[in-house]
């Protein structure tokens, strides 16, 4: 079950940045952008934490964003980086919705609603768990 579930993400990651370089980025990038729109101000670990990823990852991945200008990283309260996404970046970001959006839309079409609604629950249920037992 756990490999079937790991595959339709493959799936889902391979259209999506085959499609995302369209828009000029890819999924890693376009994930770091939506999590600081939704979160502007954020520091590093903290949208590290909301991306799946290690603190230096995402810094890494955060200092290509800016130098690309998709992304302002301003010095917050100590040691905390803030960051914030630029007009550039709103455009990309913009862009890539309507892409996942398509991407995921074929992906669950041999779904119904219903169908689509158990799946996130059941998905939900599992993801609380966390820890493996």
């Amino acid at each position: 079950m756990g490999r079937a579930v790991k595959e339709a993400q493959y799936r889902h990651h391979r259209a999506l940045d085959t499609r995302l370089a369209a828009a000029g980025t890819t999924l890693a990038q376009w994930d770091a952008l939506r999590a600081i729109a939704r979160a502007p101000g954020a520091s590093a670990h903290e949208l590290a934490v909301a991306t799946f990823q290690g603190d230096q990852s995402f810094g890494t991945l955060a200092s290509q964003l800016a130098a690309q200008g998709l992304v302002e990283r301003r010095p917050g309260r100590g040691r905390r980086i803030e960051h914030r996404l630029t007009a550039d970046g709103e455009r990309v970001l913009a862009a890539g919705r309507t892409i996942t959006l398509d991407v995921l839309t074929a992906s669950f079409a041999p779904l119904d609603q219903d169908e689509r609604a158990t799946l996130l629950d059941l998905l939900r249920r599992v993801g609380l768990r966390g820890d493996g037992s």
